[in-house]
């Protein structure tokens, strides 16, 4: 499953598709039906790559992607089921979930964007991460999203930063 470029915005509902970047931050655009874009400055919005995200477990934290994948062969409830629905369906997906630290939320959440995904392309094609990598790839599109987003914004964050306190002391 391939979840690069993929992302959720605090505070935005629905996932995003980080379409370009531009000097404060991602043009996204969403993956409803709307296609609606946004310009999510890296000073103000707090992005989640879907392809970095991880969830509480008891031993090791469990990735999305095993959960979506697990999700594929499961019957999906509807995220207004009760809680207890909701909490048995996910013990079949991630059975070593840490009860205390997954909520309800967190739960409707995810079924929630399994629900935006499942019928996407983008969900049955393999994850160029995982995949060898080859001397001739091609130059696509989505080649050019394909580093995680949350990893590029904590990369420049702080390059922001410096100019502005190198600025200061000037």
């Amino acid at each position: 499953m391939n979840l690069q470029g993929i992302v959720a915005v605090s505070g935005k509902p629905g996932l995003w598709k980080a379409l370009a970047q531009n000097k404060t931050g991602y043009v996204l655009e969403s993956l409803d039906y709307k296609k609606a874009k946004l310009v999510a400055n890296l000073s103000t919005a707090k992005l989640a790559a879907l392809s970095e995200i991880t969830v509480f477990g008891l031993e090791n934290d469990i990735k999305l992607t095993d959960i979506f994948e697990n999700m594929k062969s499961a019957s999906v409830p509807a995220t207004k089921e009760d809680e207890k629905k909701l909490r048995e369906f996910f013990y079949e997906v991630a059975p070593d979930h840490d009860e205390e630290k997954v909520y309800s939320s967190d739960i409707k959440k995810i079924i929630s964007w399994f629900l935006i995904l499942k019928d996407m392309p983008l969900f049955e094609e393999a994850d160029p991460a995982a995949a060898p990598a080859t001397e001739e790839a091609p130059a696509t599109e989505e080649a050019a999203t394909a580093e995680p987003v949350a990893a590029q914004a904590t990369e420049e964050a702080p390059k922001a930063k410096t100019k502005k306190a190198a600025a200061k002391k000037a």
